[in-house]
């Protein structure tokens, strides 16, 4: 009864801030929305600028394969200070240099063009040099076709067929979106208990609760217990509404699996909450260390760069972060459709982090009031 005295306190509480309100449902669904739509690794209208020096039928050839939807020529450079404008005012993030040899290079096997490109935005500038590679390939292909005739018939080649899994498309989308609903789950979670506890610490209150017959592992379980339901409430919102509804994300694995296993994540994670609220003396505070962890704990979670490819201190370092076994296993069951037989790994970790960060911080609670 105790226990339930305080949730409904904090129901109250949390239904009044029409602030707070806000706030969470423009986390489960606009900035997902906005994650999913707003941001793409794919290579899309790429501004190119041309310098054709040759001005011959094979330099309006090789022009011709930079089409859209992936390049998208803005301009004919005539001189190396055009050129060199269009690049340093980033109207232009690539530059094609054709020598006015081509022709002749193309017939002694020796042909070579420059490409200048704009490398600030690194992950698209890879992806676009990948492109121009295939393009210049293929382009070679073709006139050592023309040449050898038949014979090019007999050379052995190694032909690569490529299949990708789960995301045919390689859709940036159902990435990114998915990945922003995991990270609004770790935010929210995070910051409703930490505002919660830091709001008694603010109004005085915390006291009042210390001399009460409520122990300190009530006091967080109260904490605790809206934030779930909260999160839980609003998830199939995100799930079906922006994931599925919006991006037309492919939900392979069982829901099922999924919530429980998320709903213990969130427990974790408000613990971690909990931990941060008894070290902060404001709300301010509390933000700050709330940021000082989020970020280290998303570029661990081996959301952008595998745990393989990350420096061994940093492969150690993750093993303590909940968001990488969370990320796994939710990629894993909702985008791959595997079951616990794959991701039970991942639930182990969740679960022990979970336990030992809820006892930390109600050892932590005691440590700093219960004196």
């Amino acid at each position: 009864m105790r226990v339930i005295s305080l949730v409904k306190k904090e129901f109250l509480h949390l239904i009044r801030d029409k602030a707070l309100v806000f706030i969470l449902l423009w986390a489960f669904t606009g900035a997902i929305y906005t994650a999913g739509s707003g941001f793409t690794m794919e290579v899309k209208n790429f501004p190119i600028v041309i310098y054709d020096m040759s001005k011959t039928k094979e330099s309006r050839e090789l022009i011709s394969r930079f089409q859209k939807p992936y390049f998208k020529i803005i301009s004919y450079a005539e001189s190396d200070r055009e050129l060199l404008y269009w690049l340093d005012t980033a109207k232009a993030s690539m530059a094609v240099i054709i020598p006015p040899d081509l022709k002749r290079k193309i017939d002694k096997g020796d042909a070579k063009i420059q490409i200048i490109i704009d490398g600030t935005m690194s992950m698209t500038a890879t992806v676009a040099v990948a492109y121009v590679s295939e393009i210049a390939y293929k382009y070679s292909l073709e006139i050592l076709e023309r040449k050898a005739g038949k014979l090019i018939n007999n050379l052995q080649l190694i032909e690569e067929r490529i299949r990708v899994e789960f995301n045919p498309n390689t859709l940036t989308s159902w990435f990114m979106s998915m990945l922003e609903y995991f990270n609004m789950i770790t935010m929210v979670a995070l910051l409703l208990t930490a505002a919660a506890m830091v709001r008694e610490k603010e109004h005085g209150t915390i006291e009042q609760l210390l001399v009460t017959p409520v122990r300190p592992w009530e006091i967080f379980i109260a904490k605790i217990i809206p934030t779930v339901f909260t999160i839980a409430l609003l998830s199939p919102i995100s799930i079906f509404g922006i994931l599925k509804g919006v991006f037309n994300v492919p939900l392979r694995g069982s829901l099922l699996l999924f919530y429980p296993v998320m709903l213990f994540y969130v427990f974790a994670i408000s613990s971690l909450g909990l931990v941060i609220s008894t070290v902060a003396k404001n709300l301010a505070q509390s933000m700050m260390l709330m940021l000082v962890i989020l970020i280290p704990m998303l570029f661990l979670s081996g959301a952008w760069t595998p745990p393989e490819s990350m420096h061994p201190v940093m492969q150690y370092l993750s093993l303590i972060s909940p968001m990488r076994y969370f990320i796994d296993f939710g990629y894993s069951v909702l985008f791959k459709g595997n079951g616990i037989k794959y991701v039970w790994h991942d639930i182990v970790g969740i679960i022990i982090l979970g336990a030992v960060l809820f006892s930390f911080s109600v050892w932590r609670f005691r440590k700093s009031f219960a004196k």
